[in-house]
Protein backbone atom coordinates (compact mmCIF):
# COMPACT_ATOMS: atom_id res chain seq x y z
CA UNK A 1 0.00 0.00 0.00
CA UNK A 2 1.44 3.29 -1.24
CA UNK A 3 1.87 6.37 1.15
CA UNK A 4 -1.12 8.18 -0.78
CA UNK A 5 -3.55 5.48 0.82
CA UNK A 6 -2.17 5.37 3.87
CA UNK A 7 -2.72 8.77 4.46
CA UNK A 8 -6.51 8.90 2.78
CA UNK A 9 -7.50 5.96 5.23
CA UNK A 10 -6.02 7.72 8.23
CA UNK A 11 -7.89 10.90 7.29
CA UNK A 12 -11.10 9.24 6.84
CA UNK A 13 -10.72 7.22 10.21
CA UNK A 14 -10.14 10.75 12.02
CA UNK A 15 -13.21 12.29 9.71
CA UNK A 16 -15.49 10.24 12.21
CA UNK A 17 -14.75 11.84 15.48
CA UNK A 18 -16.15 15.75 13.89
CA UNK A 19 -19.48 16.28 15.72
CA UNK A 20 -21.57 16.75 12.36
CA UNK A 21 -20.56 12.71 11.69
CA UNK A 22 -22.67 10.72 13.38
CA UNK A 23 -24.60 6.90 13.38
CA UNK A 24 -26.78 8.30 9.81
CA UNK A 25 -23.40 10.00 8.26
CA UNK A 26 -22.16 6.32 8.88
CA UNK A 27 -24.82 4.36 7.98
CA UNK A 28 -25.25 6.38 4.61
CA UNK A 29 -21.68 5.55 4.16
CA UNK A 30 -21.31 2.27 4.86
CA UNK A 31 -24.95 1.70 2.22
CA UNK A 32 -23.57 3.23 -0.44
CA UNK A 33 -20.41 1.33 -0.14
CA UNK A 34 -22.07 -1.59 0.00
CA UNK A 35 -23.86 -1.16 -3.08
CA UNK A 36 -20.96 0.37 -5.10
CA UNK A 37 -18.89 -2.95 -4.20
CA UNK A 38 -21.86 -5.22 -4.86
CA UNK A 39 -22.09 -3.52 -8.31
CA UNK A 40 -18.28 -4.21 -9.22
CA UNK A 41 -18.56 -7.53 -7.63
CA UNK A 42 -21.22 -8.40 -10.14
CA UNK A 43 -19.90 -6.35 -13.20
CA UNK A 44 -16.74 -8.64 -12.68
CA UNK A 45 -18.41 -11.67 -13.02
CA UNK A 46 -21.04 -10.54 -15.80
CA UNK A 47 -19.26 -8.16 -17.68
CA UNK A 48 -15.71 -9.28 -17.36
CA UNK A 49 -14.40 -6.33 -15.52
CA UNK A 50 -11.29 -6.86 -13.07
CA UNK A 51 -12.44 -8.29 -9.99
CA UNK A 52 -11.56 -5.69 -7.36
CA UNK A 53 -8.82 -6.09 -4.88
CA UNK A 54 -9.08 -5.42 -1.43
CA UNK A 55 -7.68 -1.92 -2.11
CA UNK A 56 -9.62 -1.01 -4.49
CA UNK A 57 -12.49 -2.00 -2.00
CA UNK A 58 -11.12 0.20 0.40
CA UNK A 59 -10.46 3.04 -2.19
CA UNK A 60 -14.05 2.85 -2.76
CA UNK A 61 -15.15 3.26 1.05
CA UNK A 62 -12.44 6.10 1.53
CA UNK A 63 -14.01 8.02 -2.10
CA UNK A 64 -17.40 7.34 -0.37
CA UNK A 65 -16.68 8.62 2.81
CA UNK A 66 -15.08 11.75 1.47
CA UNK A 67 -18.21 12.30 -1.29
CA UNK A 68 -20.08 12.64 2.15
CA UNK A 69 -18.48 14.57 3.78
CA UNK A 70 -18.22 17.34 0.93
CA UNK A 71 -21.91 16.95 0.72
CA UNK A 72 -22.14 17.58 4.72
CA UNK A 73 -19.79 20.20 4.42
CA UNK A 74 -21.94 22.11 1.76
CA UNK A 75 -25.26 20.99 3.45
CA UNK A 76 -23.85 23.01 6.42
CA UNK A 77 -23.44 25.66 4.90
CA UNK A 78 -26.82 26.12 2.28
CA UNK A 79 -29.19 23.59 4.22
CA UNK A 80 -31.62 21.47 1.45
CA UNK A 81 -34.94 23.89 1.64
CA UNK A 82 -38.03 21.95 2.79
CA UNK A 83 -40.23 22.37 -0.10
CA UNK A 84 -39.34 21.54 -3.70
CA UNK A 85 -38.44 24.28 -6.30
CA UNK A 86 -35.84 25.27 -8.71
CA UNK A 87 -33.91 26.08 -5.19
CA UNK A 88 -33.11 22.68 -4.77
CA UNK A 89 -32.24 21.79 -8.88
CA UNK A 90 -29.81 24.64 -8.75
CA UNK A 91 -28.38 23.76 -5.37
CA UNK A 92 -28.15 20.04 -7.02
CA UNK A 93 -25.80 21.57 -9.72
CA UNK A 94 -23.71 23.58 -7.44
CA UNK A 95 -22.78 20.44 -5.41
CA UNK A 96 -22.27 17.70 -8.43
CA UNK A 97 -20.56 19.78 -10.73
CA UNK A 98 -17.28 20.93 -8.29
CA UNK A 99 -17.21 17.05 -7.14
CA UNK A 100 -16.41 15.41 -10.37
CA UNK A 101 -13.48 17.39 -10.34
CA UNK A 102 -12.51 17.08 -7.14
CA UNK A 103 -13.15 12.95 -7.75
CA UNK A 104 -11.09 13.60 -10.87
CA UNK A 105 -8.20 14.54 -8.79
CA UNK A 106 -8.78 11.87 -5.99
CA UNK A 107 -8.91 9.56 -8.97
CA UNK A 108 -5.33 10.18 -10.30
CA UNK A 109 -4.35 10.12 -6.50
CA UNK A 110 -5.69 7.02 -5.85
CA UNK A 111 -5.14 4.75 -8.92
CA UNK A 112 -2.94 6.79 -11.18
CA UNK A 113 -3.56 6.85 -15.09
CA UNK A 114 -5.00 3.30 -15.54
CA UNK A 115 -8.14 3.30 -13.40
CA UNK A 116 -10.72 0.58 -13.10
CA UNK A 117 -13.33 2.34 -11.00
CA UNK A 118 -14.90 6.04 -11.62
CA UNK A 119 -13.84 7.11 -8.87
CA UNK A 120 -14.95 10.77 -9.66
CA UNK A 121 -18.77 9.39 -10.26
CA UNK A 122 -18.43 7.58 -7.14
CA UNK A 123 -17.72 10.74 -5.49
CA UNK A 124 -19.43 13.19 -6.54
CA UNK A 125 -23.07 10.59 -6.33
CA UNK A 126 -22.16 10.45 -1.94
CA UNK A 127 -21.63 14.27 -1.93
CA UNK A 128 -25.09 14.92 -3.87
CA UNK A 129 -26.69 12.15 -1.16
CA UNK A 130 -24.78 13.76 1.82
CA UNK A 131 -26.07 16.78 0.70
CA UNK A 132 -29.39 16.09 2.19
CA UNK A 133 -28.12 15.75 5.81
CA UNK A 134 -29.65 19.35 6.83
CA UNK A 135 -32.97 20.57 6.05
CA UNK A 136 -33.42 24.49 6.42
CA UNK A 137 -37.21 25.03 8.65
CA UNK A 138 -39.22 27.22 8.37
CA UNK A 139 -41.05 29.84 10.65
CA UNK A 140 -44.00 28.41 10.64
CA UNK A 141 -42.36 24.47 11.23
CA UNK A 142 -40.73 25.42 14.07
CA UNK A 143 -43.95 26.98 15.87
CA UNK A 144 -45.98 24.05 15.16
Amino acid sequence: MDLINIIAISATVLVWFHPWMGLQTFRKTIGITLFLELFYLIGSYALEWPFPTPLVLIQLFVVTVWGVVLGIAFSRIWPLPSHKGFERIFRTFLVVIPALGLGMGLQVLLQGAQATQAIYLIFALSAWLGSGHFIRRTVTEEYS
